[in-house]
């Protein structure tokens, strides 16, 4: 298999990060944002939006983080990060659905803000960020509360559901914004033992 991404990408963190749950590489062939890589005709021959990341498993072609790491959890051999029951894979689901829905949005608007606008030599607008915190408020709130009595968002399984919100939050911390998670007891619990798995490690270049 042949991982297109770029290292600090949030999505491709996620591939990476399942690819090591289960115990398996990929051949990683980096994308530079810097000389616009991903949108050139050859990466957008194979990702149509100009984004990463996007897989080749011999011939066998997609994008969408989240759809690639439920093929990666499915078809290869390790540990798997996916409910056995019809329960808890609705749970798994209802997470990742919570994610996609109302906590990636703003959580990438603080990142953009904090991180991304001042590196391209741009001034964060705090007004965006502001709004950004207000919107997290309750998703912030349904996590903390639902981790009080979870171990991981599906019970005492780590799954595909925590590794979605995971590069989202390292990324907080990195700019600083960290107290929205340590302002929440069970949520902070949470990170403090899912950021120490070698496999988040290993996605991020610490391991």
């Amino acid at each position: 298999m042949k991982l297109y991404g770029n290292p600090f990408s949030t999505c491709t963190r996620k591939v990476l990060c399942t690819l090591a749950e289960k115990g398996q590489q990929a051949e990683f062939v980096p994308i530079d944002f810097a000389k616009g890589e991903h949108k050139g005709p050859e990466h957008m021959a194979r990702q149509p939006f100009g984004k990463v990341p996007a897989i080749d498993d011999n011939g066998f072609k997609m994008y969408e983080s989240r759809a690639i790491m439920r093929y990666i959890d499915e078809t290869m051999p390790g540990t798997t990060l996916t409910p056995s029951d019809p329960k808890g894979r609705a749970m798994m689901e209802q997470w990742t659905s919570i994610e996609y829905s109302y906590f990636y949005g703003p959580a990438m608007k603080i990142i953009a803000q904090k991180m991304m606008v001042p590196m391209r030599g741009g001034t964060t607008d705090q007004s965006v960020v502001d709004a950004a915190k207000e919107d997290l408020k309750t998703p912030l709130a349904v996590l903390d509360k639902h981790l009080a009595t979870s171990t991981y968002l599906v019970g005492d399984q780590f799954t595909l559901a925590d590794i979605g919100y995971m590069p989202y939050v390292e990324y907080l911390f990195a700019c600083n914004e960290g107290e929205l998670i340590t302002s929440h007891k069970h949520l902070a619990a949470w990170w403090n033992r899912v950021s120490e798995r070698p496999s988040w490690k290993k996605a991020i270049g610490k391991a």
